[in-house]
């Protein structure tokens, strides 16, 4: 009897990564999926230690901007202040990204945020956790195959082209 790779058998081994269903439809585990896969954690008390700073500032005229840098003492007006805090989201989602590396997670990289509630770290945890989520199906795929199960394709006439 043939192994059959399913859809049930694929969301089995993507929750145990932390990636499938159970987290797609619970935003708290999937943030935390996310954060000890990258080993990262936030915190909204300032640290200068922290790796990566997110926080909202004014201009002399009164209006605000939000800057995301590495070092709060050398900012670059053009690479670090953003007019809308939404764009945050594509400067943590980047940072996050490039500075992955497999470590102990029992000392995560500390990034700054001064709102942890701000929507820009749920849409950066949103994208995060659609890529790793991708990422990982293929890896259960190729787990899979490897352990002797067949992916089978239906044929469905209907679209088929003569």
């Amino acid at each position: 009897m043939n192994k059959i790779i399913t859809d049930e058998l694929i969301n089995e081994r993507l929750e145990a990564k932390g990636f499938g269903d159970k987290q797609i439809n619970d935003e708290e585990l999937a943030k935390k999926s996310v954060l000890k896969h990258f080993g990262v954690e936030f915190t909204d008390r300032f640290d200068p230690n922290a790796s990566f700073h997110m926080y909202e500032e004014s201009t002399a005229d009164g209006y605000s901007v939000w800057v995301a840098t590495y070092d709060t003492n050398c900012i670059n007006i053009n690479e670090h202040v953003y007019y809308y805090d939404i764009d945050l989201s594509d400067a943590l989602v980047d940072h996050i990204k490039d500075s992955y590396r497999p470590c102990d997670w029992e000392f995560p990289e500390l990034i700054y945020v001064d709102d942890l509630e701000a929507d820009y770290i749920d849409s950066a945890i949103e994208r995060l956790f659609v890529y790793l989520a991708g990422k990982f199906q293929y890896e259960v795929l190729d787990e899979l195959q490897d352990e002797g199960y067949e992916l089978v394709t239906i044929k469905d006439e209907r679209y088929e082209q003569n």
